[in-house]
């Protein structure tokens, strides 16, 4: 299933839960779909952030994951 796809299919799951309800098996399924999308979304900050380089005023530069730790 790609990324949109989940999206789509927690959207679709959200309005269902608000205008019938959800069963037990859809629950479980949309808790499981939003946790790997939250997991992605913090991959991807992570990615994004570890590749930010500081350039200080007297030209030295340093890329944010040495300065913090790549964690």
């Amino acid at each position: 299933m790609t990324l949109e796809q989940k999206i789509k299919r927690i959207n679709e799951l959200y309005h269902k839960s608000k205008a019938e309800g959800l069963t037990d098996d859809e629950k479980n399924e949309q808790a499981t779909l939003r946790a790997e999308y939250i997991a992605n979304v913090r991959a991807n900050l992570k990615g994004n952030l570890n590749s930010i380089t500081i350039q200080y005023e007297d030209g030295s530069q340093e890329k944010l994951s040495e300065k913090y730790g790549n964690k």
